[in-house]
């Protein structure tokens, strides 16, 4: 078989759309196409010849470049996001691609890197997340739109909220939206843990107190409903105050005054309250341990947030999410996550929900040295047990999620419904995934 002439060569590899340039022992470069003119904004005669990160300056060159790792390891990359520095200073993600060139006696000749423009895809992305996103809340997930789709009308209005969920699936992102997006934007947001404080405290917290109010109290100290006024006030854990704060909660609710300690003169408050809880506090009404008469006070509108594990969709949009935020605090660079770090971050349960995920790419950032988080990464508690997660790079999150169903599958001897609890999924949802994953088990 006869050999493509060079001008043939180069007619092909210019009719390419990703850029390709290929580099000898030396690393130096010896192809270069149109694309990868286009994107690099570096002509071809000015790059043949030249160091290739000379002319492909990319973040990972100096610590990690993936054109010496295909070739060191004779194994080639795929899909590496990276960013690299055009001709004109800026910078842009690219996904890249390193093999090894080798003749025909199997001796290396050099490398060869394909690569493709990343910005229209990050635009869509970015579109997407706003798409999903209302203030700092992102998801997709069905009950999750459905919180985020009455945000507006809910803020609008003036009304009591009661938001309900486990501990870290943001309760209080949503009452701060809600403050954000309301009439009262401009006033105070003010939030007090009422489970973290004892009796004696709650109420000089709540109301404030005046001179002589108790032993050491020799001077006034406004309480938070004097802070939150003209503003928000955000009542978390609400379910842990006793029931003589319920009984001075109920009258602030229902008169808008209340005293400080020590005062016989009520105060008013024209502060918002928005309230939130992990318990479920219609069933403490019924064992008398909450008020009936707060509780409906309290239930105008009910907001009711799913723990992560029912809801582990939304994981890719969080993370991305986490990234750009970390990125912007800490002047780091990190494009993403390996294909064995998302596995990971799909399979494991999230107990501590979006806060745990949150601190989780936060201890990544801190460890991470490379520009992708990787499954080290991560913190011990989320790394898998299984020594099968291990997946190639380049693999997609249609994949992964096959890969997660089967190890579920596997850990619970194929028992469906137990797979799909553990999952956080309703049955017949695992039942259309397994069928459209072509997921064979016995």
């Amino acid at each position: 078989m006869n050999c493509v002439p060079q001008d043939q060569c180069e007619v092909i590899l210019d009719s390419v759309t990703e850029g390709v340039f290929a580099v000898d022992e030396e690393w130096r470069i010896s192809s270069f196409n149109r694309a990868a003119e286009e994107i690099t904004g570096i002509s071809r005669s000015e790059a043949i010849g030249r160091p290739c990160h000379e002319v492909f300056r990319a973040d990972v060159c100096e610590s990690g470049c993936i054109l010496r790792q295909a070739m060191s390891t004779q194994t080639a990359i795929v899909n590496n996001p990276v960013y690299i520095y055009r001709a004109d200073k800026s910078r842009i993600p690219i996904s890249v691609n390193a093999t090894v060139l080798k003749d025909a006696q199997g001796h290396i000749l050099g490398g060869v890197e394909t690569f493709r423009d990343l910005r229209a895809i990050k635009e869509l992305q970015k579109a997407l997340r706003q798409r999903h996103t209302f203030d700092d809340i992102v998801s997709k997930h069905p009950k999750m739109r459905k919180v985020l789709d009455v945000l507006p009308q809910v803020s609008a209005s003036q009304a009591t909220v009661l938001i309900k969920g486990p501990s870290g699936t943001g309760k209080e992102l949503v009452a701060r939206a809600i403050h954000n997006h309301g009439p009262l934007k401009n006033g105070p947001f003010v939030a007090i843990n009422c489970g973290a404080l004892p009796d004696t405290l709650i109420e000089s917290e709540l109301f404030g107190y005046r001179p002589g109010a108790f032993t050491g109290a020799t001077k006034s100290r406004s309480g938070r409903f004097a802070m939150a006024q003209n503003g928000t006030l955000f009542l978390d854990e609400i379910g842990d105050i006793s029931p003589a704060v319920q009984i001075r909660l109920l009258r602030v609710l229902q008169e808008k005054v209340y005293e400080p300690l020590g005062s016989a003169k009520p105060e008013s408050t024209n502060a918002r309250i928005i309230a939130a809880t992990h318990r479920d506090l219609k069933q403490w009404v019924q064992e008398e341990k909450f008020r009936e008469d707060l509780y409906y006070r309290l239930n105008v509108v009910k907001l009711r947030l799913p723990p992560l594990v029912e809801r582990k969709e939304d994981i890719p949009l969080l993370v991305d999410h986490f990234i750009e935020r970390f990125n912007t605090q800490t002047g780091k660079h990190v494009v993403g996550v390996s294909a064995e770090a998302m596995a990971a971050l799909m399979i494991y349960n999230w107990p501590g929900n979006v806060r745990e995920l949150e601190n989780a790419i936060e201890h990544a950032f801190v460890l991470g040295r490379d520009t992708m988080i990787n499954l080290g990464d991560l913190p011990e508690q989320v790394l898998p047990p299984e020594p099968g997660l291990q997946l190639p790079q380049g693999t997609t999150l249609k994949e992964i999620e096959r890969r997660a169903i089967q190890l579920a599958l596997h850990r619970n001897n194929g028992r469906r419904m137990v797979t799909a609890r553990e999952l956080g999924i309703d049955k017949n949802t695992l039942r259309r995934k397994i069928i459209r994953l072509n997921i064979q088990f016995d």
